[in-house]
């Protein structure tokens, strides 16, 4: 594992902003993610800005990171939780 790959996972892993659910980007449904990402935002002492914008922030770096090593349906599962966390938040969901 070279440093960035051993950066990512410690972000991931123990994020300043967020204390995340073990697990939940591994979840099976998008509803799920995103509850638990809202949740974590939502609870943070830490986060430097707004729950909605912690939580999405943490799902796409998540999915970034990832890049190719994500397969292609666990890359869809948490595209559609950000849609979640759009709704959750009551925000526009995206026009894909």
């Amino acid at each position: 594992m070279d440093n960035s790959e051993r950066w990512s996972q410690k972000v991931t892993d123990s994020s300043n902003a967020l204390d995340l659910e073990r697990g939940v980007f591994a979840l099976e449904d998008p509803k799920e993610i995103a509850r638990s990402l809202k949740k974590s935002a939502e609870e943070s002492k830490r986060r430097k800005s707004d729950p909605y914008r912690s939580a999405m922030s943490m799902l796409t770096f998540y999915i970034n990171r990832a890049g190719k090593q994500l397969p292609p349906e666990q890359r869809d599962r948490l595209e559609a939780a950000k849609d979640e966390l759009r709704v959750l938040f009551g925000k526009p969901r995206s026009n894909q």
